[in-house]
């Protein structure tokens, strides 16, 4: 459970975010979050920052994204935020959450009543990349 800056997919950022409640990093076609340990993660108090922020760089309302929430902390998340995602016409190529303890997998369940995709879990992060950058564009139900 190491941050993205210790591992080599640092060397591939287009571009960095950090905020005082965790790091987004911008690859070609994905993204990956890492929120901070003991936050509470809501639309109005991050989701929309992070969006706002990432739109503006690559453009566009994220369809063309897949964004990967790389979990190496524990946090809550506010799962009624991705209600809000989609009112306000933003859209994923996929999601993927990448857990390392069964409370994120929970966490994950509770998520997807609320998205309106398929979420995929994974255990490790080179796995999620793979999908990212591969297997989500050769299988559409993936």
């Amino acid at each position: 459970m190491i941050s993205v800056k210790h591992t080599p997919l640092y060397e591939q950022v287009l571009k960095e975010f950090n905020y005082e409640f965790g790091d987004v990093f911008v690859f070609k076609g994905y993204l990956i979050s890492e929120i901070s340990e003991g936050i509470n993660f809501t639309w109005e108090d991050h989701g929309n920052r992070i969006v706002e922020d990432v739109s503006k760089f690559i453009g566009g309302n994220g369809a063309d994204i897949v964004y990967l929430s790389h979990r190496i902390h524990s946090y809550s998340v506010k799962p009624n935020g991705w209600v809000k995602f989609f009112k306000g016409n933003y859209a994923l190529k996929g999601y993927g959450v990448v857990g390392y303890s069964s409370k994120s997998f929970l966490n994950t369940l509770i998520e997807s009543l609320f998205f309106t995709q398929k979420i995929r879990r994974f255990n490790d992060l080179d796995a999620a990349v793979q999908w990212a950058t591969h297997d989500i564009l050769t299988n559409a139900d993936s």
